[in-house]
């Protein structure tokens, strides 16, 4: 039997989350985070609508992620997020001590491996999942701005 709780079917939900954020016309990242096999935080770019350029999808899925725990370490959670962290976002990760992180697409400019920033030192890091998807549509976010 096929585990249907696999990192392509949370990066999915993340990418929904991707499409919310797009939809709001919103840079589209998305993130949800997992404890158990269970979505506990869902989450997506929010600087435009809250005016804040903190408002990543990475920080307000911690946020809720922590509500949700009753507590500030993300410790056996995942967090699925469909662009590679900031400086900013890896910092707040490292704090949260998640266990994991999985991201679709590399962000060659602003991406948190660019700057050597590190991550908690038992967090365990993979990603491509989705990669294709989440880059095309943020570079259809771009090209559309453009126009």
């Amino acid at each position: 039997m096929k585990d249907i709780y696999s990192d392509e079917y949370f990066m999915r939900m993340a990418f929904q989350e991707a499409m919310n954020a797009y939809e709001e016309d919103e840079i589209p990242v998305g993130a949800v985070i997992v404890s158990n096999n269970r979505i506990i935080a869902r989450a997506h770019n929010l600087t435009e609508t809250l005016t804040d350029v903190t408002a990543h999808a990475e920080l307000q899925a911690i946020t809720a992620a922590a509500d949700f725990l009753g507590g500030k370490y993300l410790k056996n959670c995942t967090l699925y997020v469909t662009l590679e962290p900031c400086n900013m976002c890896a910092g707040a990760l490292y704090w949260s001590q998640i266990d994991r992180i999985v991201f679709g697409a590399e962000d060659l400019h602003r991406g948190y491996r660019k700057f050597n920033t590190p991550l908690h030192p038992q967090t365990e890091v993979s990603y491509g999942i989705m990669a294709e998807e989440s880059s095309n549509l943020i570079q259809e976010f771009f090209k559309n701005k453009r126009r």
